[in-house]
């Protein structure tokens, strides 16, 4: 077995009301902290209970609440210039995985005098100050990732997802409480929750897994996949809630140590080019790549299919039933067909391989392979 690094945050907390944690936890790491998050958490009353917190704590605290549905460039400048004239030495992440990607970001650019662009790739960024993330969605992952992807404006009016990977951006600790799941809609339950199946998914199957990665990942699935239905109908009880958190940070301990591979490869063109959230495209993707991979890991594949709990069943029909109970928009829904995906789709097939991730997939994808996937998905 080759030697591998596997990245975690120091300290993390699970269950029930660890929020309440929140300035114990930060008191042990800084004393002036930046609060990221959106408008909704902060609509939810959250942003200003985390800030309280960390006063109650002794900490010096203001929020920053202007992270919308994209981690965009001019939020990260914006939050990055209020972290800066409060002297901020702890940013702490609240909400979705928006948020979690914009405190991040957040991080990198007050500690460096670069714009967050300079440091897209990997092993880019020189230093960034401490994260605390607390996940208020059950999806991303980004509380215990090494990544944060960032969103900005490319040419003709259309958006680049600049993916950042580097071990400064792992959270120095994380808050998991299954109760700031609860306000979380149907949909975007259901859409968090496919992102989250989807990493464990890849990172089984990544050309970079490694034994504790493939414990973690089957894990996933097992704690995923009977209770995606039921958050999707807005059905999940707090066992649910905390079956799916647990769920998705087995799933993001295991990429981010292993991989992603050709869906998300693919997931990031997508929502560039039609807007479409990052869990739906996952979603829209995963069974025709499965389908396409599944010859050439098959044993790999079938261990998926059992822990999604059918035992002689292709994983690509396992999948696709999952998603399907997920009730996840149709492609039309974001103006996807085939003429716009006859124009657009080889140039979304190139970004998709330039991403890196698809080259980690157990069945390597040309191009042309890559269009035919997305017509497949998406139009027929």
């Amino acid at each position: 077995m080759a030697a591998r690094n596997f990245l975690l945050p120091p300290r993390l907390r699970l269950g029930a009301g660890c929020f309440q944690a929140l300035g114990e936890e930060a008191a042990q790491i800084g004393r002036r902290a930046l609060v990221v998050s959106g408008p909704h958490t902060a609509a939810l009353g959250r942003t200003g209970a985390a800030v309280d917190l960390l006063r109650a704590a002794g900490l010096v605290a203001q929020a920053f609440s202007g992270v919308d549905k994209e981690p965009w460039v001019q939020a990260i400048d914006e939050g990055t210039a209020l972290g800066r004239a409060m002297g901020a030495d702890l940013i702490v992440g609240l909400g979705g995985g928006s948020a979690l990607d914009a405190a991040k970001a957040i991080a990198v650019q007050i500690a460096s005098s670069a714009p967050i662009a300079a440091f897209e790739g990997h092993d880019k960024v020189p230093a960034a100050l401490p994260i605390l993330a607390i996940p208020t969605t059950a999806g991303t992952g980004s509380e215990v990732t090494r990544f944060t992807v960032v969103t900005r404006p490319g040419e003709q009016g259309a958006q680049v997802k600049m993916l950042i990977g580097s071990p400064h951006l792992v959270p120095r600790a994380a808050l998991l409480d299954p109760e700031l799941l609860r306000s979380a809609p149907p949909a975007a339950a259901a859409a968090a929750g496919v992102d989250a199946l989807t990493h464990a998914v890849e990172a089984f199957v990544s050309d970079m897994r490694q034994p504790i990665t493939d414990d973690l990942a089957l894990s996933a699935i097992r704690h995923l996949a009977p209770r995606l239905p039921r958050a999707a109908r807005g059905e999940a009880g707090p066992e649910d809630l905390e079956e799916l958190m647990l769920g998705a940070l087995e799933a993001g301990m295991a990429f981010s140590n292993a991989s992603v591979a050709l869906v998300h490869g693919m997931a990031r063109p997508l929502g560039a080019c039609f807007d479409v959230p990052h869990g739906v495209a996952n979603g829209l993707l995963l069974p025709a790549v499965v389908r396409f991979s599944e010859p050439a890991a098959e044993e790999r594949y079938a261990a998926i299919a059992r822990a999604l709990g059918e035992e002689a069943s292709p994983a690509a029909g396992a999948v696709a039933r999952i998603c399907a109970a997920c009730a996840l928009p149709a492609p039309a829904v974001y103006g996807i067909d085939g003429e716009q995906l006859a124009r657009l789709g080889p140039q979304m097939a190139h970004d998709a391989l330039q991403s890196g991730s698809p080259q980690h997939n157990p069945r390597l994808a040309s191009p042309e392979e890559i269009a035919a996937l997305y017509r497949e998905a998406l139009v027929t």
